[in-house]
């Protein structure tokens, strides 16, 4: 019985055939590979005159972490932590290895945790952000789920507020602008005003001092 067939699969709406994002995430996978260990060498190479009593170098390099995704510009991107092992045995304290490349919890890079409170304040619900990364990043965009989008939201708030509360007492300002700015974030009917104060140094460096929604640029917003 013959086992041709001329049934063609057709591609789905879901799946995009792009060979060049797919050959720029596999170059970015094989950069950062090489990188994370180029980078725990270093870090044992500096312990190199280290030794056990047995003369066996004590900081030596010990394998791979697990596997785990990182959400990158050209979507996501397998990467493993290259590990270093402190093979002293004692009291004394262990000499730890920590990539400031790859934070052991990273799952996304700096760009893309930029990226998404500018979608947020552009009118993209928590809800859609599945949806919109899709696009960008890949089917199913893992690490943004509507939860973690939430999350990320309430961390963007407490960030806020710490920055509000920050002590300016040292802070010395020669000239101040006080200005407000009209914004059509999250679609809202009536646009709200961006109060916004920038303070110059006696070094000319300008400075953002601080900023607040209010009703309109009046004296009583300002005031509040």
């Amino acid at each position: 019985m013959s086992r041709d067939t001329t049934v063609i699969a057709f591609r789905q709406p879901d799946n995009i055939n792009d060979p060049l994002t797919e050959l720029a995430r596999e170059g970015a996978r094989r950069m950062l590979a090489q990188v994370l260990v180029a980078e725990a060498d270093a870090f044992v190479a500096m312990w190199k005159d280290l030794k056990l009593p047995d003369g066996r170098d004590r900081i030596v390099r010990h394998g791979h972490g697990p596997d785990r995704t990182i959400q990158t510009g050209v979507g996501p991107v397998e990467v493993r932590r290259a590990k270093v092992r402190d093979r002293h045995v004692g009291r004394e304290a262990k000499i730890r290895f920590s990539s400031s490349i790859l934070p052991k919890w990273a799952r996304r890079t700096k760009s893309l945790d930029a990226l998404l409170p500018v979608l947020y304040l552009r009118g993209v619900s928590t809800g859609d952000f599945q949806e919109v990364l899709t696009a960008l990043l890949g089917k199913n965009a893992p690490n943004l789920s509507p939860a973690v989008i939430t999350r990320l939201t309430a961390e963007w708030q407490t960030d806020y507020d710490a920055w509000q509360k920050r002590d300016l007492s040292v802070r010395r300002y020669v000239y101040v602008w006080a200005d407000g700015v009209y914004l059509q974030a999250r679609m809202e009917e009536a646009a709200e005003c961006m109060l916004v104060l920038i303070g110059a140094t006696s070094e000319g460096k300008k400075e953002l001092v601080g900023f607040q929604t209010g009703v309109r640029e009046s004296a009583q917003s300002w005031l509040a």
